[in-house]
This record gives C-alpha cells, sequence and structure tokens, in this order.
C-alpha cells in the first residue's frame, strides 16, 4: 500500500472517538472500505508490471505483450531463458497435454499460483497452518502453493486441503466448506484463487513457438495504464497465422496466458481454459458466446491442423506395414472397404484429432489407392484382451514391414498365410505371418514346440520345429 493512501487513512475520523451520527459512521465505513479496495487493487497492478524484486516463478510466469520498438516488460534476459523449451514433441494430442484432474484425483506435489479474483481480496482464501489465522490473498500475490493432500483438520468440522508456499516454506491449508472432502472435491468449485501451473507448463512445452491461426473476434494487450491491465482490441482479423512468442499465466479460470506475435509485428494474447483443472467454472459455462474466446478452440486453431508429430508416429510414417487381420478401412471416397491379412501399406501420414484420442491413419496400397484408419496410439487404455478398444491400437492392427518382399518368405505360400494355414516346411518367419506370435514356447524332445493359445487359456494349435533348422515338421490342432 502506497505512502498516500496510508495517509489518507490516517487522516480518516476514528470510530470509538467519532460522536457522528450512525449515517455519517456508515458513510466513514463506507470510504474506508473502498479506499482499502482502491490500495489494494493499485498494489496488485504495481506487482504485475514491476520489475523489482520479482520471484523466479513470477519471472517465468508472468508474461507480457510487448509491441515493436516496446522495451519488454519482464524483467532480465534470464526470465526469456527460463522459458526455452525443446522443440521435440511430447505427446499426441490436447487430451493428453492438458488432462483434467479433479479435485479428488490431484497428486502431492502439483503447482498452483495464487492469483486472486476481486471478490478474493475481501474474502481470505487460506489460513497458515501454525497459528490457523486466515491470510490475505493480496500477501499471497503469485506465489506458487505446492499441494500436500488433505486431513480431517485435527478433529475439526471441515478438511482441510494443505499446501506449502514454494517461495517461503510456510504451511497454508484451505478450509474446505462442507463437512467432507470427498463430497466437495466432486464439485467444480475447487480451491478459489489457485490457477493451476501444470496446465501452464504445458503449454510452455507443447506451444511456444508454434504457429497459430486467429478465430477470435477480440484479443488483448497489456495496459498498466488502465485499471484492468490490459486493453481489448477487434482489430485482428480472423484466420491470421501469427506465432506464439511467450506463453505463461493468466488467471484462476482460464490459466495459460498465450501471447502471439502477427506478421506485423504487434503481440497480443488470450487467456484460456484447456483442461479446466481447478478452473472453478462448469463445461456449460465455458460454452457461452462471452466465455468461449477463453478456450483454445475458441481463440486459436493451429496453423498446420495437426496437433503434433508423436514419436510413435514417426515409426510409422512413411514406412511400409501389413494388416495383421482382415481390416476395415474408409476410402477416399469414403466408402467402407475390407482388406484381407497381410496387406501391404505405406503409412502417409498420421493425424491427431481434436476432442479425440484416436488419430487419423492415412495409407495407401501398391496401385496408389488410398485408405483412412482411426487407431490408438496411447497405451493407457491397454486393459487386456477384453479391452473394446483393444482392436483399434496400431499394434494390434498393423506390424512393419511387407510381407511380399521378406526375406525367407516364399510367395507361392502368401496366400495360405492370408488364411492362417501353415505346412510342414514352413520356416519360423511363416508361421508368425500365418499364425502371429506363439502364446508361449517349450520343447518336446529333440524339437522346439510353438503353442497357441485361445482367449480361455486352452491350447488350440501346437506347431513342432525342427531345432537347429527351424523348419515346421508337425502340426497339431
Amino acid at each position: 500500500m502506497s505512502r498516500h493512501f496510508v495517509t489518507v487513512l490516517k487522516k480518516m475520523p476514528n470510530f470509538a472517538a467519532s460522536n457522528q451520527t450512525n449515517k455519517n459512521l456508515n458513510t466513514i465505513i463506507i470510504m474506508r472500505q473502498r479506499i482499502i479496495l482502491l490500495a489494494a487493487f493499485s498494489a496488485l497492478s504495481l506487482a504485475s508490471f514491476g520489475q523489482a524484486g520479482m520471484s523466479d516463478n513470477e519471472k517465468k510466469y508472468l508474461v507480457y505483450t510487448v509491441q515493436p520498438n516496446q522495451k519488454p516488460v519482464t524483467p532480465t534476459a534470464a526470465a526469456e531463458q527460463s522459458q526455452q523449451q525443446p522443440e521435440e514433441e511430447k505427446v499426441d494430442s490436447m487430451n493428453i497435454w492438458f488432462p483434467f484432474h479433479s479435485l479428488c484425483d490431484w497428486q502431492p506435489g502439483m503447482r498452483f499460483m495464487v492469483i486472486p479474483d476481486k471478490k478474493d481480496l475481501v474474502i481470505k482464501t487460506f489460513a497458515e497452518s501454525s497459528t490457523g489465522r486466515m491470510v490475505s490473498s493480496a500477501s499471497l500475490l503469485h506465489k506458487v502453493m505446492v499441494y500436500k493432500g488433505h486431513d480431517d483438520g485435527n478433529g475439526g468440522l471441515h478438511e482441510h486441503v494443505n499446501f506449502t508456499c514454494e517461495e517461503t516454506g510456510t504451511d497454508y491449508y484451505y478450509e474446505v466448506p462442507t463437512q467432507s472432502f470427498d463430497d466437495y472435491c466432486f464439485q467444480k468449485f475447487g480451491i478459489p484463487t489457485l490457477a493451476y501451473l501444470g496446465e501452464v507448463d504445458s503449454a510452455i512445452v507443447n506451444l511456444k513457438g508454434r504457429k497459430l491461426v486467429t478465430v477470435a473476434d477480440r484479443y488483448y494487450i497489456d495496459d498498466p495504464k488502465t485499471s484492468d491491465g490490459w486493453t481489448e482490441i477487434h482489430d485482428v482479423p480472423k484466420d491470421s497465422e501469427v506465432e506464439v512468442v511467450a506463453v505463461g499465466v493468466g488467471t484462476r479460470s482460464f490459466p495459460v496466458k498465450i501471447v502471439v506475435r502477427d506478421n506485423t509485428g504487434r503481440q497480443f494474447f488470450q487467456n484460456v481454459a484447456i483442461s479446466k483443472t481447478n478452473s472453478g467454472l462448469r463445461d456449460e459455462e465455458l460454452g457461452i458466446s462471452n466465455m468461449i474466446v477463453h478456450t483454445f478452440d475458441g481463440s486459436f486453431k493451429l496453423a498446420d491442423d495437426n496437433l503434433s508429430v508423436h514419436p510413435l508416429y514417426q515409426k510409422y510414417v512413411g514406412n511400409v506395414v501389413y494388416t495383421l487381420a482382415n481390416t476395415t478401412f474408409t476410402t477416399a471416397d469414403n466408402m467402407s472397404v475390407s482388406l484381407p491379412r497381410l496387406t501391404p501399406l505405406t503409412v502417409k501420414k498420421v493425424r491427431s484429432q481434436r476432442g479425440s484420442e484416436y488419430a487419423k491413419m492415412t495409407l495407401c496400397d501398391e496401385t496408389g489407392k488410398t485408405y483412412t484408419k482411426d487407431v490408438l496410439f496411447s497405451n493407457k487404455n491397454r486393459i487386456g484382451v477384453e479391452d473394446p478398444q483393444s482392436k483399434y491400437f496400431v499394434e494390434n492392427i498393423f506390424a512393419l514391414g511387407n510381407p511380399t518382399t521378406m526375406k525367407g518368405v516364399r510367395q507361392n505360400f502368401l496366400d495360405d498365410m492370408r488364411k492362417g494355414i501353415v505346412r510342414r516346411g514352413f520356416s519360423a518367419d511363416e508361421v508368425r505371418l500365418a499364425l502371429g506370435s506363439p502364446s508361449s514356447t517349450g520343447k518336446a524332445g529333440v524339437s522346439t514346440v510353438w503353442y497357441y493359445k485361445t482367449p480361455s487359456g486352452s491350447v488350440s494349435k501346437k506347431i513342432y520345429f525342427n531345432s537347429k533348422t527351424m523348419k515346421v515338421t508337425k502340426i497339431n490342432e
């Protein structure tokens, strides 16, 4: 609080000594409250745009628009360097980059920054654990709170959600406004004032340096001369290509501040909610017209219309694969066709799909005909053979290679292999093409035995090999 505001407060009449009427007292109270709030907002504004005494977290997460021929508001080159991230892609979709974390699922170590709304300056959020005394949200502005778990509040009526301040090491708690944490955590309320930094960190890694295309009708530029600290602009043409030059923290509801630069050098930003972790907003609220711009899809789209080039994608793109079973594809004219086992196909591209865990794989056959197939790359859904999604896992649909050119695979038996027929004299590679990898292997005298089992676990087929030549000598079904 500035000296000016302190002086004004000292000059205000003392309530206890005043002989004013109740009406005058009420007027004085209102005036003092307004001055306190004005002082607090002044402090917030100064903290937002000041350069001296910033913590490392503030230097990393507080970013601002910089216009041509304007000196940066952010203080040091070290802050810029702290945001440099590898260009290698980490994930294959927005859903995996920005997973939603319900309060029920929070894990110790999750980090949040205190970004008070206006109402939070009056209603205190946290109490210091050692004393139980409530503390001002303004005093915690831009501090990073690290989640420690929850407890029963030492037998109190309300449970505590516990944090440690990263900068000071002081412990704080938020008192759940119901008796049961389990009842509270499933709701969208979350913890007031806290912007989820996990979402911001993911955006720094995955969005900074990317080309985006504008889709919103309004954006913002930082302006310390205004009471809000920003000015709204409406002259950004839709479908303009821009580059993400900085990513930082926005607000509790819209935690990711994306700063972009257009081809004229002008910078502007949008605060967006992506995962909605601790945003305090219901899904339907973000569907309201004036809120849609504060979602990623409501403000931007990726210029190449592709979410990433995941290392798993690179394993397949440009290479030849073959089908492991009769497989249904979609043709370029949107017709459904089935291709037989061991059909060789070249993978042309793989594209993630916004709002879906499936990626679209585009392939072509030896004649140049194009097909597409929706597949899964993430192992998080691999529950087992009974998993209804297992048939969509890329590893269960394709294998790398071309059966028509594989060394040791005789082409005159390829039709048998497609039908799952094994004959005496087949090599191990030919058996694997015909039946897949064995469920288990063993020995029977001088022979090597491959066992193939049904989903129930019973043996359906035994293939005997000469252990020296690894050629099939006997087939038991």
